[in-house]
């Protein structure tokens, strides 16, 4: 079964979402989120409720052992220092962007519990 990490980003005051948005397609463009098993990545705005008008990021590996090949078993994750190049990468680019550290964004990993319904 796949793992989906949903990661949700604030904004530092002053980042406009035109600079977030174009951050996040110079990534794209450059194959920041090419990772071995990563099967699909999106990234939304909230349009109603709580996060309404802000960012969040949906990551879907194709198997806990994809996910946790990446970044670790929950109890012992790996060191940011030991994340893909690429991500590290689009961590520096994030890191002016947001208003925290990049590694400490709010996020919930899940694992899925049935398979993708096929509507």
């Amino acid at each position: 079964m796949t793992v989906t990490s949903i990661h949700e980003y604030e904004l530092a005051p002053g980042t406009t979402d035109d600079e977030f948005e174009q951050a996040i397609a110079e990534a794209e463009r450059q194959d920041l989120f090419d990772l071995p098993g990563l099967v699909e990545h999106r990234f939304l705005r909230g349009i109603k409720g709580d996060r309404r008008g802000k960012y969040t990021a949906v990551w879907t590996y194709e198997s806990r052992a994809a996910w946790e090949s990446l970044w670790g078993p929950p109890e012992d994750p790996v060191a940011p220092s030991e994340y893909p190049e690429p991500w590290q990468e689009w961590e520096r680019r994030l890191q002016p962007l947001l208003a925290g550290d990049p590694d400490r964004v709010r996020f919930t990993s899940y694992r899925a519990v049935a398979p993708l319904s096929g509507r």
